[in-house]
């Protein structure tokens, strides 16, 4: 199997993360295919008809896309159990928290370094961002206790969610008012399999 990726995309970088997590880097071989709406990358395109990545090519069934078909589909096939029958529905829900920080600061990063000056929209960046803040201030009110258990995909969604936040949103202070979560980060950004996929 190939994984097209790019090396800043969060949602790309959660499936490279899983396939540190379920010992599967020998499995999958990881092809840097940086792509933008504007610049479409040709081999995602064909393989994608939204032309994003993360997308999974199989040799013998068609390309998977979208991360959370992925890293779907990569728990089954590695049996690793990063989606626990016993949690499933609060996994799945701090899952898609997590791809929603991750929608809306790639939004915002597309505005600021795709959109010429005169045309961004400092309230699109402003209502972004209070989607951003909202869901970091749940999940450190609400999910704290499920982050403290054992590991499975919300950990790493939430994980490279933070991690593209530093990246590309580090002025606007998604820590403030977020002291247990800024703490679980903190050991969670030590793992090797998100040193592994640091952005370089």
């Amino acid at each position: 199997m190939k994984l097209l990726s790019a090396d800043t995309s969060p949602f790309a970088r959660k499936v490279r993360v899983l396939l540190h997590e379920a010992n599967l880097t020998d499995d999958v071989e990881v092809i840097s295919a940086a792509t933008t709406p504007f610049d479409t990358n040709a081999a995602v395109a064909a393989a994608n008809p939204m032309g994003k990545v993360p997308t999974l090519l199989r040799s013998d069934a068609p390309a998977l896309y979208d991360s959370r078909v992925i890293t779907r589909f990569l728990d089954d096939y590695a049996v690793s159990g990063l989606y626990p029958v016993s949690r499933l529905w609060d996994t799945l829900t701090l899952e898609a928290t997590a791809d929603g920080i991750m929608d809306a600061a790639v939004a915002m990063a597309y505005e600021k370094r795709l959109r010429p000056p005169e045309m961004q929209s400092e309230d699109w960046l402003d209502a972004q961002w209070k989607k951003v803040a909202g869901a970091t201030a749940v999940i450190n009110q609400r999910w704290m206790s499920h982050l403290s258990g054992p590991m499975d995909i919300s950990h790493i969604a939430i994980g490279c969610a933070l991690a593209y936040l530093d990246l590309r949103h580090d002025d606007r202070g998604w820590r403030k008012g977020n002291d247990a979560l800024d703490d679980w980060f903190a050991v969670f950004a030590e793992r090797d399999s998100m040193k592994a996929t640091a952005p370089a």
